[in-house]
């Protein structure tokens, strides 16, 4: 095992990450935090992950570094930037456009971020022979926000999201666990104070408490993970969101410091998934939609689910225009596709009648 107690090579190592274009790099020790553990257990028997159920399944390497990987002695937390260039809220005003999370309008962040993290993991165990590395974002059991805030990267907001001083909410984590016993950066200090803008801006009141977030209630949560019609007490309140929300993070004060110019190019939005139109995503067959998504991380919720957010945001629209398709889809094949159709079909015939 290598000690690193010169600081030289984690010295190189934060510049061969920067290099890279990793925004934010730092290091945390391995070892678990009990307390940790106890909240994500919590968290989970109180059902605030909803159908989640990989969340549990996987409960007992969630509960530290070393849970996983016994071997770690080290965690390097890294973090890109996906800054963007306008307030992703300005889209609201326009009901016949659908609002795709800003984190989803570019390339794949799961290739775009496990790709340089091998990189660097490369890098790593040819500076330090011996060593061994094993590398994770987002899929993986690890929990990257907890780990950012000890790695002295950002804090774990009231929203539950890291957040960082220079780069506001719009960091995409993720992790190396190492076998080199790297002296650790100190753990960032809470700077959310008093503010409580990223609670009062969840349309779904899915906050029941600073700091904690129930999915169940989430937009996010519903329009990408949640199977079935979305629970009638939501759909209005989703607005024209059709693939996450972005409200919570973007009313966070420190956003004033993040750049659009910092962010990564690989996640620039693509022209089509920054302002789609609903009237072409509600046309859009299996084929078609895999077409339109290829290389986007929304390619995994499938063309059923797509299209049953943009009916509820049709719904809300108050388009009498899209009533044409609307209509159509209350025969299709997916019983949520056709609820939902059925749900917006009523309230823009509730609209024309008016």
């Amino acid at each position: 095992m290598v000690n690193d107690a010169s600081g030289l090579l984690q010295e190189r190592l934060k510049a061969e990450a920067a290099r890279l274009g990793f925004a934010a790099c730092g290091i945390a020790p391995a070892a678990d935090d009990p307390q940790l553990g106890e909240r994500l257990e919590q968290w989970l028997g109180d059902g605030h992950h909803g159908t989640m159920e990989w969340m549990e399944a996987r409960l007992h390497h969630r509960r530290g570094p070393q849970s996983l990987w016994p071997q770690a002695q080290s965690v390097i937390a890294l973090g890109m930037s996906y800054a963007p260039a306008q307030d992703p809220r300005d889209l609201a005003a326009h009901g016949d456009h659908g609002r795709i999370s800003v984190y989803a309008q570019g390339g794949d962040y799961h290739d775009v971020v496990k790709r340089n993290l091998k990189a660097l993991a490369r890098w790593l165990v040819t500076e330090a022979p011996g060593e061994e590395v094993k590398v994770f974002v987002d899929t993986a059991p690890v929990m990257e926000k907890p780990l950012g805030q000890l790695a002295g990267i950002g804090w774990q907001g009231k929203h539950t999201n890291l957040v960082s001083r220079t780069h506001g909410s719009w960091l995409f984590l993720g992790a190396i666990y190492t076998t080199i016993d790297f002296a650790p950066d100190t753990p960032h200090s809470d700077r959310c104070g008093s503010c409580t803008a990223c609670q009062t801006a969840c349309p779904t009141d899915a906050f029941p408490a600073p700091y904690r977030l129930d999915a169940r209630r989430c937009i996010s949560y519903l329009t990408i993970e949640h199977k079935g019609p979305v629970p009638e007490e939501f759909r209005a309140a989703m607005g024209n969101r059709i693939y996450g929300c972005d409200d919570c993070l973007a009313a966070c004060p420190w956003n004033s410091f993040a750049a659009s110019a910092q962010a990564n190019r690989a996640f620039l939005p693509r022209a089509e998934l920054s302002a789609p139109r609903l009237s072409d995503l509600l046309a859009l067959d299996d084929a078609a939609f895999r077409k339109v998504f290829s290389g986007s991380p929304i390619k995994r919720i499938g063309r059923d689910r797509m299209v049953r957010n943009c009916l509820y945001a049709a719904g809300n629209s108050s388009d009498a225009s899209l009533l044409p398709q609307v209509e159509a889809l209350t025969g299709d094949a997916d019983p949520a596709v056709a609820d939902a159709a059925a749900w917006a079909l009523e309230r823009l015939g509730a609209v024309v009648a008016a």
